[in-house]
Parts: C-alpha cells; structure tokens; sequence
C-alpha cells in the first residue's frame, strides 16, 4: 500500500509538471499570436500590451524549475519518467525565449509604426503566422507524446528559414531603391529574425519531444533542417547603402541597450 502510495504521489507530480508546461505553453502562444497581429495591423496599443506580459511566463518558467529539480530529488527517477523531467526543463527554456522575441518584435514594431508602410511588412506578418503554427502543433504534440508529429514539425522549420532569406532579400531591394527606407527596413529585418529565432527554439522543442518519447536524439542520423542562408549572402548594396545600413543598426541597438 505505502508503495502505490508512493507511485501515485510521483504520477501526480509529473503530471503537475507537465501541466506547468502546457500553461505555460498557452501564454507564450498568445504573446507570439499578438505580436504578429500587432505587426500586421500596425497596432501600437496591442505591441505595447504584448511587452508587458512576459512576467506570468518567467514566473511559470521558476516554478517548472522548481518542481523539476524537486522531483529529481526526492524521486530519483529513470527511464522515460527521467527523460519526461529532464524535457520539461528544457521546454521551458524554449518557451521562454520564444516568449523573449515575441517582446522584441513588439517593442521593434511600436517604433516601426511611426515609419511610412514597408509592403514586406505583409510577408513579415506571414512568416509570424507560419512559426505560431508550428508552435501550436509543437505544443499539441507535446501533450499527444506523438515522436512522428515532433519530426514534421522539425522539417517544417526549412520552409520557415526560406521565407526569412526571401525577406531579407526584398528588404535590401527596397534599402537600394532608396535609403531613405532604411531605418524602416532595419527593425523590419530584426522583426523577422526575431521571429525565425522563434521557429528555431520551435524546432528545438520538437527534438526534445522525439527525444522524450524514443529515447534517441533526433539529430543523431540526419542533419537539422537548414536553408537560411541570409546572414552569410554577399552584400548586393553599394558602398555608402550598406554603411548607411550599418550605421542604422547600430543606432537601433543602442536605442535597445539604452
């Protein structure tokens, strides 16, 4: 008796924390689903609401913590029970950054707003509905315990980094045509890698589900998909755009380090 006790105690526990993550879960998707809504409707009310709403994530993320290490603890878990711990604490990690850049792309997309319209911002907005997507289904997932969901999702994340390289591609065309575009299109290109950021800690929590449920690393035979090729393209701007753009985005990241 004292022996199922016990079991059941440790069984509530984990489901505790597993439900620690699934709230958490449904935070960080309203905040990115806000964020997108903001950029693509220009709303400021909504991006400066967005940015104060990351405290109930942090403290969720101490509490998952805690409940993870003191599970660890008294429990001594091994197996699948293990690697369930282990994965809600690494989750969290996840949901916490992608909870992070969702705030940065509000607070980018208050100061966007006092800029004449940029067309890409319609596309910025579509790569945003294509990464909560794939977080809602990543957090489905997560409570179905589905390891073969958690690999299509994981592929999905090329279709993200393609749109992202397609962005930044229209954003230097529109730099070139006319610099006078270029403080608009500098926080428009950290929007969207803010939001590529997400679809990568995205991809991050689908690796550690398959990794949850099997037992084997979802990296361990096949390379993670990868087709972003944006930050390491050569330059197509003259010489006086792109240190006009430079000097753009040094400006914005002191504004943000201020």
């Amino acid at each position: 008796m004292p022996q199922e006790h016990t079991v059941k105690a440790f069984s509530d526990e984990l489901n505790h924390l597993e439900g620690l993550i699934s709230q958490m879960g449904g935070y960080v998707e309203r905040i990115v689903h806000d964020s997108i809504q903001a950029v693509s409707r220009r709303d400021s009310v909504l991006a400066t609401r967005t940015t104060l709403s990351d405290d109930q994530i942090d403290a969720l993320e101490d509490e998952v913590n805690e409940s993870a290490v003191r599970l660890l603890a008294l429990r001594q878990p091994m197996a699948t029970d293990l690697r369930s711990i282990i994965a809600a604490l690494k989750i969290s990690g996840d949901l916490e950054r992608i909870g992070d850049y969702a705030a940065n792309v509000s607070k980018r997309t208050i100061v966007l707003n006092e800029c004449p319209p940029i067309p890409s911002a319609l596309a910025v907005a579509r790569l945003g509905r294509l990464v909560l997507a794939n977080l809602k289904d990543v957090l489905d997932t997560y409570g179905d315990k589905d390891a073969d969901k958690a690999i299509n999702i994981w592929h999905r994340d090329e279709e993200v980094d393609e749109i992202h390289t397609s962005i930044f591609r229209e954003l230097l065309t529109y730099m070139m045509e006319d610099p006078r575009n270029i403080t608009a299109c500098t926080h428009l290109l950290f929007i969207a890698k803010n939001i590529e950021r997400m679809g990568d800690h995205t991809t991050n929590i689908a690796e550690v589900i398959h990794y949850m449920v099997r037992g084997v690393s979802l990296t361990k035979d096949r390379d993670r998909p990868k087709s972003d090729s944006s930050s390491y393209a050569p330059s197509p701007l003259d010489d006086a755009t792109e240190d006009g753009i430079l000097q753009s985005i040094l400006r914005v990241e002191t504004e943000d380090n201020a």
